[in-house]
């Protein structure tokens, strides 16, 4: 299996931007798992502006399959006093792959401090049972990259509501950093396949992320996630996602747009 920080130390300088290779148990199908390609386009942003301001937003498009070796290449649109827009895309043989755009903000002071992203009451993550069998039947083959525990909610093909609610947390220990976090906040399959009746292809079509907090340094790196489907209709579902740390801090809020194929 490939770690996460031995892929992302592998990552190299070309005339164009930077490579990467993914291996296989990073893909999702026949394809690089969306949450790895959003971290390697941060990567990319922060290896082409070391000095930028903390990322605050960020939008995915997936546009379309690539696996293997990757270009990243880098683009600002705009850079200010404070703020920082760049352009970021992920291009493998057939093209581009992923193109995101992602917003870079210097903290300002301000009178204004509010936070309402209510922490749900769970167990710890060690009373928590494994969300997916333990032969792994229907779980795509990057999460294996992942520990991942069932705190609450339902699982695919369970039926009920759809949402999941889940302590993960990445097997390679040294996975700390801010593309780390965006790799692990697209973990889990969309809570709208709680309603399939059997297993089928689904696809993200985008990802809008906001990073609200860094995680505490030194922590054990478990992370709670609440996605859950609002709408399923016409071979597409739209939900929501939150992301904590173990304190009930909130680290990533975040929306998703994925095609459903049953």
């Amino acid at each position: 299996m490939t770690l996460y920080t031995d892929l992302i130390a592998a990552i190299e300088p070309t005339d164009t931007g930077w490579s990467a290779h993914v291996s296989d148990d990073w893909k999702q199908g026949r394809t690089t798992y969306g949450g790895l390609s959003a971290a390697l386009c941060v990567e990319g942003a922060l290896r082409a502006f070391p000095d930028a301001p903390p990322l605050r937003s960020a939008q995915f498009a997936f546009v379309g399959p690539a696996a293997g070796e990757l270009a990243i290449a880098v683009k600002p649109l705009r850079q200010g006093k404070s703020t920082l827009f760049v352009a970021v895309d992920l291009v493998g043989e057939q093209g581009v792959a992923t193109h995101g755009v992602l917003t870079f903000g210097a903290a300002r002071p301000s009178v204004l401090a509010y936070e309402h992203v209510p922490f749900p009451c769970v167990a710890p993550a060690e009373q928590c049972e494994p969300f997916f069998p333990e032969n792994r039947q229907g779980a795509p083959h990057f999460s294996a990259q992942f520990e991942v525990r069932k705190a609450g909610g339902t699982r695919p093909l369970a039926g009920g509501d759809p949402e999941y609610l889940l302590w993960i947390r990445h097997r390679d220990p040294a996975a700390t950093s801010l593309s780390a976090l965006v790799a692990l906040a697209d973990m889990p399959p969309p809570p709208a396949m709680a309603l399939f009746p059997q297993f089928g292809p689904i696809s993200t079509m985008t990802w809008s992320l906001d990073i609200v907090g860094p995680p505490a340094e030194g922590d054990d790196g478990w992370r709670l996630l609440r996605t859950r489907a609002e709408t399923i209709g016409d071979g597409y579902s739209t939900q929501e996602m939150h992301l904590w740390d173990a304190n009930g801090r909130p680290l990533v809020l975040a929306r998703q747009n994925v095609a459903v194929f049953v």
